[in-house]
């Protein structure tokens, strides 16, 4: 007998780890002389009461559904990317050129090749950490972690020295043409009586990011190197010696990995900013880890993880702006949850698995 469900492991250890995280959280807020309860009711009315709240958090989880399936699907191979920052960065690049340089007539085909730019760049980004690792030993952590600040080097130069928009001084790229503009909740969901969504910037690459977790499900169990993948993550002598190429599976473990990271800029610089600006990833490469930890690597988990993370970081907003919580309590909190949902997994799980094993012995033979 297994000393836990499968159904507990997936919903009841993350569940108690986020309970966990919120009561710390509640015991900082009233360290800084905040009611936890008022802050919690600004959150959920400022994320989730309102649909221009429910677009930014929208926004939000969609950045964090694609970099977190990006640590998913490397992680199944037992590696941990976490490069995804990078990865997004440089999707970004692959989105403003294919925005910038190509005359679109619509926009339906711009999101068709600003994915496929998007997607080739941020595996392009991963291919090298990947090499390295399968070919020369180097370690991923370390390798992805260099390749963020190179990316951003590498962007800054770019953005500065030849994308910039004439004779402006941010260094952005010139705004995208109208045809590659993706329409946005507001305009597909409001009427000529209600506006809904009111200046989100949630968009249609939302419903990209439901594919993709669709895409990761099928790829994942559903393929036979989804099962290579897998096999390789549970142990790599025995895929060897099942006749399972390591190397070949670093590789395209990753380059997917990448590609799924480097979509997310499909959401933020051709769905919201409609141009590549400098810091457009803003953390969601690293929120990304704490996504797939939160949804054991699963889609599904992912989607739901995502979802919450996106809406802390909306009601982050709604807490900095009303009360004198400062944004970065969100950080403390994004901080927690990976503390338990990771580093403190067994001291959540032991006790479940204890009282599954407690409950086991009591039931009649």
């Amino acid at each position: 007998m297994e000393k836990m469900p499968r159904w507990a492991d997936a919903v009841l250890v993350p569940l108690f780890s986020l309970v966990l995280a919120a009561i710390l959280s509640a015991v900082v807020i009233l360290a800084i002389g905040e009611s936890p309860v008022k802050a919690f009711k600004l959150m959920v009315d400022g994320a989730l009461m309102r649909s221009a709240g429910w677009g930014y958090t929208l926004y939000y989880a969609t950045n964090f559904m694609f970099t977190g399936l990006a640590v998913a699907v490397a992680f199944h191979a037992r590696m941990f990317n976490i490069g995804g920052e990078g990865q997004a960065m440089l999707g970004g690049l692959g989105v403003a050129l294919v925005c910038l340089y190509i005359p679109w007539p619509h926009w339906t085909l711009a999101l068709i090749g600003a994915t496929v730019g998007g997607a080739l760049f941020g595996a392009a980004w991963a291919l090298i950490p990947a090499y390295l690792q399968a070919k020369r030993g180097s370690h991923i952590v370390i390798t992805t972690i260099m390749f963020n600040y190179i990316a951003f080097s590498v962007l800054n130069y770019l953005l500065v020295n030849v994308l910039i928009a004439k004779g402006s001084m941010d260094p952005a790229t010139p705004k995208f043409p109208e045809p590659t503009h993706l329409p946005t909740f507001q305009d597909m969901f409001s009427t000529e009586t209600t506006t809904l969504f009111k200046s989100a910037p949630a968009n249609v690459s939302f419903f990209l990011a439901i594919l993709a977790c669709i895409f990761v499900w099928l790829l994942i169990w559903r393929t036979r190197l989804g099962f290579e993948i897998r096999s390789f993550g549970h142990s790599e002598t025995a895929a060897n010696y099942a006749g399972i190429s390591g190397v070949k599976i670093t590789i395209i473990a990753m380059l997917i990995s990448g590609a799924l990271a480097g979509l997310m800029a499909v959401n933020t610089t051709q769905g919201e900013a409609e141009r590549l600006v400098l810091n457009s990833t803003e953390g969601a490469g690293f929120i990304g880890i704490a996504v797939a930890l939160m949804g054991r690597n699963h889609p599904v988990g992912v989607f739901i993880a995502a979802l919450l993370f996106g809406f802390l970081y909306q009601g982050g907003a709604e807490l900095a702006f009303w009360t004198s919580i400062p944004r970065e309590l969100i950080v403390v909190i994004q901080a927690l949850v990976i503390l338990f949902t990771g580093a403190l997994d067994n001291m959540v799980r032991m006790p479940l698995e204890r009282l599954f094993l407690a409950l086991h012995k009591k039931e009649p033979n």
